[in-house]
Order: C-alpha cells, then sequence, then structure tokens
C-alpha cells in the first residue's frame, strides 16, 4: 500500500488563506457599520421634526441671548457706570473724613439734585457690575452711618471674586451683627471672611475678630485655634503683636 505524505501548507497558500480571513472580517465590518447607518437614518428620518424643533429652540436662544447682551445688557452696564461715578464721589469724601462724614454717606446713599444714590442704583442695575458695586457701597455707609440692618441688606446682595473686597464685605457683615449684638451671627462671617477669601492683608484682621468673639461666646478652644494660625501663619502682622498673650488668655478662660 503506497503511503502519502502530508505536505505542509506552503508560505504562499497560508498568505491566501489569511488575505481570505482579512477580507471576510472586513466585509463583516463594512456590513456592521452599513446596518449601523442605515438604523441611525432611519431614527433621523423618524425624528426630524423634533430634532429640527430642538435646533430651532437652541439658534433662536442663542440669538436672542446675543441681542439681549448687546442691546440690553452693555447699555445698562453703560448707563450703571456713569450713573455709580456721582453717588461714589460722596462716599470716597466720607471715607477719608471725619467731619460730617454722616452727611456725606448720607448723599451718596440717597443721590442729590435729581442724581441717583446708591440705594436706587443698586435696585435699578442690581444685574449689572456697577449695580453690584452699589451694593458694597451702600452697605459700608449704611454700616457707618449705624444702620446695621439695611448695612447687611446691602452687603449680603453683594458678590465679588475679588480676595480683598470680597473679604471685606464679609468681614463688615460679622461688624454689623456684632454692633446689633448677635455675636454667633458675628463669628459665622468672621470666619466665612477668613476661609472665603483669605489673603495676607485681611485675613489676620477678621481671624483676630473671630477669636475674640469666640472668647465672647465661650468658644475658647477655637479662639485658641484661631490665635495660633495668627502666629503660625501671619507673624509679620499687626494682629500678631501680644499674639503669646492672647492665646494664654484663650487657654487660661476654657480651664
Amino acid at each position: 500500500m503506497a503511503v502519502y505524505k502530508k505536505r505542509d501548507k506552503t508560505a504562499k497558500q497560508i498568505r491566501k488563506d489569511k488575505a481570505k480571513i482579512d477580507s471576510s472580517t472586513t466585509k463583516e465590518v463594512f456590513e456592521g457599520l452599513d446596518t449601523s447607518a442605515n438604523k441611525a437614518e432611519a431614527w433621523i428620518l423618524k425624528n426630524q421634526k423634533v430634532l429640527l424643533t430642538i435646533l430651532t429652540v437652541v439658534v433662536v436662544g442663542i440669538l436672542a441671548y446675543m441681542a439681549y447682551m448687546r442691546y440690553v445688557q452693555e447699555p445698562a452696564e453703560l448707563k450703571a457706570a456713569n450713573e455709580l461715578a456721582y453717588p461714589r464721589v460722596y462716599f470716597d469724601q466720607a471715607q477719608a473724613n471725619t467731619v460730617a462724614a454722616d452727611s456725606l454717606y448720607t448723599l451718596a446713599l440717597n443721590g442729590a439734585d435729581g442724581k441717583y444714590g446708591l440705594v436706587e442704583i443698586a435696585d435699578k442695575f442690581g444685574n449689572t457690575k456697577a449695580g453690584n458695586l452699589a451694593n458694597y457701597y451702600a452697605g459700608i455707609a449704611y454700616l457707618k452711618t449705624k444702620d446695621y440692618k439695611n448695612g447687611i441688606k446691602y452687603l449680603s446682595d453683594f458678590s465679588s471674586d475679588d480676595i480683598m473686597l470680597g473679604a471685606v464685605a464679609k468681614g463688615a457683615i460679622g461688624d454689623a451683627f456684632a454692633n446689633l449684638g448677635q455675636l454667633e451671627d458675628a463669628f459665622d462671617y468672621y470666619k466665612d471672611a477668613v476661609t472665603s477669601h483669605s489673603n495676607n492683608y485681611t485675613t489676620p484682621v477678621f481671624l483676630d475678630k473671630a477669636a475674640a468673639t469666640a472668647l465672647s461666646i465661650g468658644k475658647y478652644k477655637e479662639a485658641v485655634n484661631l490665635y495660633t494660625r495668627i502666629q503660625l501663619e501671619f507673624s509679620k502682622s499687626e494682629q500678631a503683636k501680644d499674639i503669646e498673650g492672647k492665646i494664654n488668655r484663650a487657654k487660661y478662660a476654657s480651664e
């Protein structure tokens, strides 16, 4: 009986087989893509009214926003900035003077000679940058004239990312509450001024106020911690003078 030896595939045959496999795989991939494309096309055709409605709403919304910014917001920003210049003169004069300061703050708040004061600007242009600043100036002016409730109201309506101005506004609300005898609220705002707008100038001031207020309301450990922060982080500040004595007094009070 003759015996035939099975021959191994040649390199040429292997390449042919591989080409067939690759061709089959590629065909399956393209068929899959065609199927997906057909399904997507069918879904789009089925929902084209909804898609067109959504697209129309988006385009109209964008155009409306652009028109609002150009024809409403930008003119309002300009008008508010121009109006703010008048009461700012009285506000700055009051800040620089101790004589007749209350009268100057009143003029800044209420306006004169047919010009808007800070209160009207804040109320009428509150959605503008100048209107937002008017809230700040009005709040400070009320605080200086000892109208603490209105000071809190307008300062609370003010918002700023500026590390100095934002901290001063929070701390000023703390001062207003302290003057009203609401020390728990004052303590919270002093801490807020410290944590939300930390910097080398206002932070040690409000750390010191927060610590002193903490002592007044019996939060002795917090007072120790706050004074210690001044010692460690703001050793060159004015508030760091006699900081050891402040820390020791807070420690003794807790015992």
